[in-house]
């Protein structure tokens, strides 16, 4: 039997969700074919087959959380048939609950269906597994129940005090659903959106200033010369690109809006990789160009279209998303006129775009001009990013749209 375990997954993530089995037991699979999709909090992998065989034992089952290392499942010899595994093997796998002859039979089934992750957690708070109630899939056990077993107050008692009669407990279990209600399962990267969002909000002082840019000079920059920079490059120029040449201009002449805080100390960063949010069908999620102050409006769209493309299909790598200093967010391709982005931490500011729509704009000379308009929202933490900095900022990325030739001049 060969065996089939969580690979790494990548820097600072040790463990993943079970979102999908490909293969059941039985199947015969090929070298390298997918078998399981595993959902961490910033990617949706596939764990392939490493050799050729049948699918003999799947020993976690989808909603699990698991961990590097674990045993997913066992390949045995290919069959010719796709006819479920001998007897013996599904023998070998009943046995594992009695390998501790002390332990009550109870007790050995609740352990057999805890993940690695949930049981340590359970036995370093000396918590008794059948007092907590499960809201994963069949009833399991996940490290959420754990915890929230141990805010009710449960997590004082000892495994022997919670099998006595006691008062009842506040309940832990999720509400009754209702009528035309669907309950749905967070997936494991829009639980990390959320925490990650409410921690923002908790240890950052956020404040949002806005302006509005006149997107016609480079609409017009735009029409005239798209043509030949698509045949030239081969992709399109679009507004994200001098968005990004923009900021990397702004961010030189501000350096406290690349900056982050760590500890009582400021950390200055001398490079700007700029984080481009992408939405994609499992959440938000925020690929890095890596120092685009060093690179073409023709390779920054390039990379944001191979980027945005590989992370609506779950392919981008967690390095790609990893150690961003600044983000750029684009509500307006879904209509937004007006919002207030949070921030990305640990950086300390983040720039919303906008639809940009015709507006009436009074013009220099007094005359009434319909224009295309851009409100823009830079979020920062008034922390270390104070009131003149910020507005400065966006007065720059402002002046650079309304008048393209001055990031060509570095003006």
């Amino acid at each position: 039997m060969t065996e089939i375990k969580v690979p790494q997954l990548g820097e600072s993530v040790s463990e993943a969700i079970i979102a999908k089995w490909l293969k059941s037991e039985g199947d015969n699979v090929a070298a390298d074919e997918p078998l399981v999709e595993l959902e961490t909090d910033k990617v949706t992998l596939e764990v392939n087959a490493p050799e050729a065989g049948t699918l003999a034992i799947i020993s976690a089952k989808e909603g699990e959380t698991v961990e590097v290392g674990a045993l997913l499942g066992e390949l045995g010899e290919a069959s010719n048939s796709n006819a479920k595994p001998a007897p013996k093997a599904e023998g070998k796998k009943e046995e594992a609950p009695k390998a501790e002859a002390t332990k009550t039979e109870t007790k050995s089934d609740e352990s057999a269906n805890l993940s690695p992750a949930v049981r340590k957690m359970i036995n370093d708070n000396d918590l008794d597994a059948s007092a907590i109630t499960g809201t994963g899939k069949d009833g399991r056990i996940t490290k959420a129940d754990v915890q929230n077993h141990m805010e009710s107050g449960a997590a004082s008692q000892t495994k022997a005090e919670s099998s006595k009669p006691s008062a009842p407990q506040a309940p832990s279990a999720p509400r009754e659903v209702k009528d035309r209600e669907e309950r749905v399962r967070m997936t494991k990267l829009r639980q990390t959106i959320a925490s990650r969002l409410k921690e923002a909000q908790t240890e950052a002082a956020i404040l949002t200033t806005f302006n509005e840019i006149d997107m016609g000079p480079f609409m017009e920059l735009r029409k005239l010369y798209k043509d030949k920079f698509e045949k030239k490059h081969g992709v399109k120029l679009g507004f994200m690109s001098i968005f990004v040449k923009a900021a990397c201009q702004a961010l030189s002449e501000f350096p406290a809006v690349n900056a982050e805080i760590d500890g009582t100390d400021i950390i200055y960063k001398n490079y700007y990789d700029i984080g481009v949010a992408v939405s994609t069908p499992q959440g938000l999620v925020v690929p890095v160009i890596r120092d685009a102050e060093t690179k073409s409006f023709a390779t920054i769209e390039k990379d944001i279209g191979d980027m945005a493309g590989r992370a609506r299909d779950g392919q981008l790598a967690m390095s790609e998303m990893m150690g961003g200093t600044f983000t750029i967010t684009n509500g307006g391709v879904f209509g937004s006129m007006m919002s207030t982005p949070i921030l990305n931490r640990p950086q300390s500011a983040i720039l919303g775009m906008h639809k940009t729509q015709m507006r009436p704009m009074v013009m220099p000379d007094g005359s009434i001009e319909a224009r295309p308009m851009m409100y823009v929202a830079l979020s920062y933490d008034h922390r270390v990013i104070d009131g003149r900095e910020s507005v400065s900022f966006l007065v720059r990325i402002k002046e650079a749209l309304e008048d393209p030739a001055r990031l060509l001049m570095e003006i």
